[in-house]
């Protein structure tokens, strides 16, 4: 049985590149992984790329931490991931309360935070790991030079209040602006950011350093990897002193002049260019999910280095406006959505019960599988003749099944293609078993495209792959804004039609074999209209 793992990320955000690492991690292990994403507005763009939503209130709220501790529970929450740092000290904080309800929250201590918080204390935990940091005073006025200098918030962060200073009168205007600030000389260099990965003993596993080539309000749209050894040592020093449970990310300036690296600022947790560093085989996403297998990792340093990274920004609609598009084109998902795909497993088990010999089988694998055990294995066992597991699995597999259309789906696809609108299908499974499904529910001739997932090339091509709807949309020419999907399993059928902007109708099958009772209050097929 494949694993299934339920993370939670807060303050979600933009944080796109992020879920879909995780997803490519979770594909790549061949496990089962469900994003949930908190945001306060339900409309973070990342959420499109997470299963669920959860919506919660602001982290200064008294109610955020109990909140959260509800959703973790309720939803059986396995890691709970922070991703800004006003998350950070209130998190590290309440990990006990979390522990207690069986999640883990992957964050470092309390006191390692708080230093991350005020850059006062991050300039003095720099020099006690014998790394250099530019000098910090809190008044403008003790400030005599050099200049250019900097100023910024003491716990600020994505260089919100950020300024260089070039002279004595900008420094006092700069500094009555921000309130509560640090002032520090301006290092002249190239800029690095470090993507740093431990366990949650805090043993380093990736140490990715990357150049800072172009940024934009604090994040950067051009990195360059940058396996520089003196970066990487110094930085073991940094782990060593710090001890970080999972992500942390690191600035540091090395000076033109004299070769130097100065360290800024640390973030216990993944910064936004983080996903660059993982295409780049820094695969700490992966890592997560193996350490929640309870698998060993060990440090890696094969990384891509010098491999550049571009980054750019893409829409994706998260609220419909009151004039929606045209609808021009349907696909329905099959099992379960078009017919009752428990009608296709009793149909397969009297198949592998006239293959034994005896039709009254078929009753007894219908008990196992209802009862949540491996049907034709119990029965196999049983019987004394395990041996022939292969030819009953062939004979369920190649079945020419007995199975129907639900009441008026026949109706609604003619009404559909009467409107001149297209109708398809786009299906998961082994190609034959589909395509005799299609057949004895007469969709052959009746849906004007059909795509079964494992022939485009195999599993890998299965929902929420989306290169099949992809597929899909170029052959009917049609923008994904007039075309709407119609699926039954919310943990894989939606996920590509929210990132490319099709439109889906969710049908509320509680008797299906993917219900989980996790979907309450989404719409169903039944209210399907045009």
């Amino acid at each position: 049985m494949m694993k299934t793992f339920r993370i939670l990320f807060t303050g979600v955000g933009r944080r796109v590149e992020l879920m879909q690492a995780f997803r490519q991690a979770a594909n790549r292990m061949n496990v089962i992984l469900k994003l949930y994403g908190a945001d306060m507005a339900g409309t973070a763009p990342a959420l499109a790329f997470c299963d669920y939503t959860r919506k919660v209130c602001g982290m200064r709220d008294a109610d955020y931490i109990p909140q959260l501790l509800r959703i973790c529970e309720a939803d059986h929450i396995d890691l709970l991931i922070p991703t800004i740092d006003t998350d950070l000290l209130v998190l590290s904080q309440n990990t006990a309360k979390f522990d207690e309800i069986g999640t883990k929250v992957l964050i470092s201590k309390p006191e390692k935070i708080a230093i991350c918080r005020d850059k006062n204390y991050t300039a003095d935990f720099f020099e006690s790991c014998d790394l250099k940091a530019p000098r910090t005073v809190n008044d403008y006025q003790l400030y005599h030079g050099p200049y250019p200098c900097f100023i910024k918030p003491k716990d600020g962060s994505s260089s919100i209040n950020a300024f260089k200073v070039e002279n004595e009168s900008e420094r006092k205007v700069y500094a009555e602006q921000i309130g509560d600030y640090i002032v520090q000389p301006f290092i002249e260099g190239t800029e690095y950011t470090v993507d740093i990965f431990c366990d949650y003993e805090g043993n380093p596993l990736f140490i990715t350093p990357r150049i800072r080539v172009a940024v934009r309000a604090g994040e950067v749209l051009k990195t360059e990897i940058a396996m520089d050894e003196k970066i990487i040592e110094e930085c073991r020093k940094l782990i060593a002193g710090f001890q970080p449970c999972g992500p942390m990310t690191v600035q540091l300036i090395r000076q033109n002049k004299t070769d130097d690296d100065y360290y800024i600022e640390i973030n216990p947790r993944f910064g936004g260019g983080a996903p660059l560093s993982m295409k780049a085989g820094a695969r700490s996403a992966e890592a997560i999910l193996k350490l929640l297998s309870g698998e060993k990792v060990d440090y890696s340093d094969v990384i891509d280095d010098g491999a550049v990274y571009s980054r750019f920004d893409q829409s994706v609609c998260t609220a419909e406006g009151k004039r929606k598009q045209p609808i021009l084109g349907v696909i329905f998902d099959l099992d379960d959505t078009l017919y009752f795909e428990k009608q296709y497993i009793r149909s397969g088990y009297k198949a592998v019960a006239k293959l034994l010999g005896d039709e009254a089988l078929a009753d007894r694998l219908w008990t196992y599988f209802e009862n949540g055990k491996p049907a034709i294995d119990e029965l196999l066992n049983e019987l004394g003749c395990i041996g022939r597991k292969e030819e009953c699995l062939e004979a369920y597999r190649k079945q020419m099944p007995e199975i129907k259309l639900y009441d008026g789906v026949v109706d609604l696809i003619q009404t559909l293609k009467d409107r001149g609108i297209k109708v398809g299908i786009i299906t998961d499974g082994r190609p034959e078993g589909q395509r005799n499904k299609i057949q004895a529910l007469g969709l052959d001739s009746l849906i004007d495209d059909i795509i079964i997932t494992d022939e485009l090339g195999g599993t890998q091509f299965r929902k929420p792959c989306d290169i099949a709807f992809r597929i899909m949309q170029n052959r009917w020419r049609l923008p994904y804004e007039q075309i709407v999907y119609v699926g039954d399993n919310p943990n894989k059928d939606f996920q590509a039609c929210r990132q490319l902007g099709m439109r889906w109708k969710y049908f509320r099958n509680e008797d299906g074999v993917y219900f989980d009772g996790e979907t309450a209050g989404m719409s169903s097929i039944l209210e399907f209209t045009i």
